[in-house]
């Protein structure tokens, strides 16, 4: 393809703006796609966060409140107190252990150590209770500053130091609440307590908190040692990782998110009387805009779907716009080389095949310039011929009624020659077709002589009867509108078993310059599915035929009241002007009104 060629820029500019489009489209969609899910993951996560910072904190709290147990024993505070070594003391104190340590089925050991007698408790789930005398207290459990209690991150459970003959306990990673039971008001100690809490405390509240296997969760204490990982052997082992270190440790924030190492990391501070813990959540950016890039594959596709069905379409289009075209050019090649009789076929109905269909009008011209002064002259003389026939006949007619007329005056018939002089004025009136704007006078007086003729007719079983303002009777129309309308009464309203017919013609003046001309008569209805038709039609008259006698021929068989009256409107408006209206309805008395309203003009030139 050249590039000169209509077709190839077709291509090319169709293709490159549409291609462009997709890729930017698919760019701002990736974009905004991307932004919005780490916003909304972020939001997710950051209230997801919150709610395992306020259950890991309630959990902590709750095992404070356990133990505050002693606090609340005033018995066992007192043998803590003044010191014990009976029986019923040593039950007393492993009542109090021993409802610490079922109080909450994640407990497994409790630790107690008494400083007036130097004895040392312990009691778990899996062992005998165990009692030492004359010992130190355990290390950890000796809180010494000014804080009574102190949250010791995961380690592996042990026995505080004491050796027991007993069966030894599993060891398992456990976090422990450490209390000072102080000597109130003062802070000395009476005692230390320990409980050890397991991990699985932990387990469904952090379950809930990530994605396991596609997501890690962190739960690092003050010292950056992990309280709880989604990798179970990193427990209780420091947390070497950078953004740890410069993002969360070194920030001041309570909660935060950040993104570093190709990863979303989200994060919740947990502080409390002997707590400083942290929850850190990692999303791995591959995981968290799997989403995207799902839709980023099958907006590929779709692209490739796409870019393949336009390029099809393109093409297609290209070929079908500029094929006629090339065909419109041979055709151009054949007529310079002479041939003028060439076949031009039709190329559609777009602007193309306009110009097409004009060449072959052209051509037609061309072919027809010849004849066409033959012909014309041919059609003029025609249509002279027609004219004279045109005035011949009805002259012709209008003279031999004239010597009938005469003929009846001398026999001394002078009913015949009025009937024959009402039929002279009608045909006068129809035979000048140049007239076609009359006045209301004229259009009157040929009203007459038609009802002259219908008396004869139907014997005189109806009455004629017209009222109208004598400044009206100049006002023009167009020729033939009151006639049309008068005879509709004689033709499909008029009774015969009655003699009390009437047809009442009224005219006024309305404001504004307008008039109304209502023609009401007392026959037959019109069928109410005829009348709403006719209404319907009269709303939109797009039928126009000046001659009025050829609209009133063309529509004496017609059914119904349709006789012109769609016409009559149109030839009205053509004179008076859009505003003029013809409406027509049944009398609830019986009969037919017609109402005529226009502008009332005076001078107009002949339509």
């Amino acid at each position: 393809m050249k590039w000169n060629s209509i077709r190839t820029k077709l291509i090319v500019f169709l293709l490159l703006p549409t291609l462009i489009c997709i890729i930017a489209t698919m760019y701002i969609s990736y974009s905004y796609t991307t932004k919005s899910l780490r916003t909304r993951a972020v939001d997710e996560n950051t209230n997801l966060l919150y709610q395992g910072y306020k259950n890991i904190n309630n959990l902590i709290q709750e095992v404070n409140r356990l133990s505050l147990v002693f606090y609340s024993d005033s018995d066992s505070y007192r043998l803590l107190e003044a010191g014990y070594d009976d029986m019923s003391a040593n039950i007393q104190i492993y009542s109090s252990l021993n409802y610490i340590l079922t109080s909450m089925t994640d407990i497994s050991q409790v630790y107690l150590y008494g400083v007036k007698d130097s004895k040392a408790t312990l009691l778990s789930h899996s062992t005998m209770p165990t009692r030492w005398q004359g010992i130190p207290p355990y290390s950890e459990s000796r809180i010494t500053g000014d804080n009574p209690v102190s949250v010791q991150s995961t380690h592996i459970s042990n026995s505080y130091g004491l050796n027991t003959p007993n069966t030894p306990m599993t060891p398992e990673p456990v976090f422990t609440l450490h209390r000072r039971i102080e000597q109130i008001p003062s802070t000395a100690a009476l005692g230390y307590l320990s409980i050890d809490v397991k991990l699985t405390a932990f387990t469904d509240i952090m379950n809930q908190l990530y994605e396991q296997g596609k997501e890690n969760i962190y739960l690092v204490d003050g010292k950056g040692k992990l309280v709880y990982s989604h990798d179970e052997a990193d427990l209780g082992k420091p947390l070497n990782a950078s953004w740890y270190d410069k993002q969360i440790a070194a920030s001041g924030q309570p909660h935060g998110y950040f993104e570093e190492d190709g990863a979303v990391f989200i994060y919740q501070k947990i502080e409390s009387p002997g707590l400083n813990w942290t929850l850190v959540k990692q999303i791995p950016v591959s995981y968290l805009y799997r989403e995207a890039k799902e839709a980023a594959g099958i907006n590929m596709l779709l692209l490739v779907l796409l870019m393949i069905m336009i390029v099809a379409l393109t093409i297609l289009i290209s070929f079908r716009i500029t094929a006629p075209i090339k065909q419109l050019a041979r055709y151009m090649n054949q007529v310079q080389t002479g041939n003028l009789e060439i076949d031009i076929k039709p190329a559609g109905k777009d602007e193309i095949g306009l110009v097409t269909e004009r060449f072959r009008s052209m051509m037609n011209t061309i072919n027809n310039l010849i004849l066409r002064e033959y012909r014309l002259e041919l059609s003029n003389k025609t249509n002279e011929l027609r004219a004279l026939q045109a005035q011949i006949n009805p002259h012709f007619l209008n003279n031999t009624l004239q010597i009938i007329g005469t003929l009846a005056l001398e026999l001394k018939v002078p009913q015949i020659y009025a009937l024959l002089s009402a039929l002279a004025k009608m045909m006068r009136y129809s035979m000048y077709n140049h007239e076609k704007i009359v006045t209301i006078q004229d259009e009157l007086d040929h009203v007459k002589a038609y009802i002259e003729l219908q008396k004869e007719r139907f014997e005189n079983k109806f009455t004629f009867r017209y009222d109208m303002e004598e400044s009206l009777l100049n006002a023009l129309m167009p020729k033939m509108i009151l006639q049309p309308i008068v005879e509709n009464y004689f033709k499909h309203g008029f009774n015969l078993a009655r003699t009390d017919g009437l047809v009442e013609i009224m005219a006024a003046r309305l404001p504004s310059g307008r008039m109304e001309i209502l023609i009401r008569n007392n026959g037959s209805s019109i069928p109410a599915s005829r009348l709403e038709a006719l209404q319907q039609e009269l709303q939109h008259p797009v039928r126009v035929d000046i001659d009025p006698l050829k609209d009133i021929d063309s529509k004496r068989d017609a059914p119904g009241v349709r006789i012109g009256l769609p016409n009559v409107l149109a030839r009205l408006r053509l004179v008076c002007g859009d505003s003029a209206t013809l409406t027509v309805d049944n009398l609830k008395a019986g009969g037919v009104i017609v109402s005529l309203q226009f502008e009332i003009v005076v001078e107009s030139e002949a339509i």
